[in-house]
């Protein structure tokens, strides 16, 4: 073997495995990536001692329920990112989604979610193609399907609501309950056991965050590059169609100028999680606490406009969400910089 490949086989065996750590560094190691379940467990804390039935049934159901959207799409977000690539279509290929999916409701709930997430699946397969094969950056491929997928649901949608069908059950989809349980937080949770299943226990996982500690040592190991990158993109796509069946099924009506700022929210939970945006690192189950984090941020935003002590705006809210993420992306990065200096 030569020189140059045993330094790029070391190189993708410590993406796969890590690096021994100090002490000290697998404590900032700790803060940056499980930080936001400590802020999570704070916050839920602040908000059960502040307001009235915070912990009650009927808000942390409907807290579920709303969040489950972004829940999926951060999902396929999480991976693309750790692979180093990015996926600026996920919103608007879900506008896209639940217009498809609510103009084939009257055919029954199976049918309407089949053409849900065969929409996204389709934005998936391009993105994939182009990036793979092509070798196009992901961002300017997934920022021209995004362009795409939005003309399409207004194309489609004829720049207007598409109500679904009531009689069929499709609405089942998105308002329903299983033992108790809404139905989309049902299919979140499975989506993110599935996940962080495939990242921890299968060789998917390793050459994903292989791919993103070093792509070019990945492939000289001859771990299956391309199609794995691929595949990450197909995942994002189909997930997010499936956030496109529930926007549909819960609103009662495709939302063609929805979905815009929906992978603004994937990436947020993702880099709040502490998966880095240059990729090589991440965890699902601390985007899943990111994705609860930022939702729980606008339950608690709209708990103190309901005490009549404050009252901001949706645009607000956006503004001190967005300070709140820059302030997440500044801490991460200068713990990042000390754990690198140890």
């Amino acid at each position: 073997m030569s020189k140059s490949l045993q330094v790029a086989a070391g190189e993708a065996l410590e993406a796969l495995s890590g690096p021994p750590q100090s002490a000290q560094r697998r404590r900032l190691h700790f803060l940056r990536t499980q930080g936001v379940l400590v802020a999570l467990i704070l916050l839920l804390i602040f908000g059960a001692c502040r307001y009235d039935n915070f912990l009650g049934a009927y808000n942390v159901l409907t807290l579920l329920r709303y969040n489950t959207m972004f829940g999926l799409i951060a999902v396929g977000m999480a991976f693309v990112i750790m692979t180093g690539g990015i996926d600026l279509s996920v919103g608007t290929t879900a506008a896209l989604s639940s217009v498809i999916s609510a103009m084939l409701s009257p055919h029954g709930i199976w049918l309407g979610l089949a053409g849900g997430v065969g929409a996204g699946l389709v934005i998936g397969l391009v993105n994939g193609l182009a990036i793979t094969r092509l070798k196009i950056l992901p961002f300017i491929v997934t920022l021209c399907t995004f362009l795409a997928a939005h003309g399409l649901a207004l194309l489609f949608a004829g720049n207007q609501s598409v109500s679904v069908s009531w009689d069929s059950g499709f609405t089942t989809f998105g308002q329903g309950d299983f033992l108790g349980f809404p139905i989309p937080a049902w299919i979140g949770g499975l989506a993110f056991i599935a996940g962080s299943i495939a990242l921890n226990f299968s060789g998917f996982g390793r050459t994903v965050l292989a791919i993103g500690g070093n792509e070019e040592a990945a492939r000289l190991m001859g771990l299956p590059v391309e199609r794995v990158k691929f595949f990450v993109y197909l995942l994002s796509g189909a997930l997010a169609g499936v956030a496109g069946v529930i926007l549909a099924s819960q609103f009662g009506a495709g939302q063609p100028n929805e979905g815009n700022g929906w992978e603004l929210f994937a990436i947020a939970a993702v880099v709040v999680g502490g998966t880095r945006l240059t990729g090589g690192e991440g965890s699902i189950g601390a985007t899943l606490s990111g994705v609860l984090l930022l939702g729980l941020i606008f339950n608690i935003l709209n708990f103190e406009n309901g005490k009549g002590v404050i009252s901001l705006s949706a645009y607000w809210q956006s503004v001190i969400r967005g300070v709140f993420l820059l302030i997440v992306v500044i801490l991460q990065a200068r713990l990042a910089k000390k754990e690198k200096d140890l």
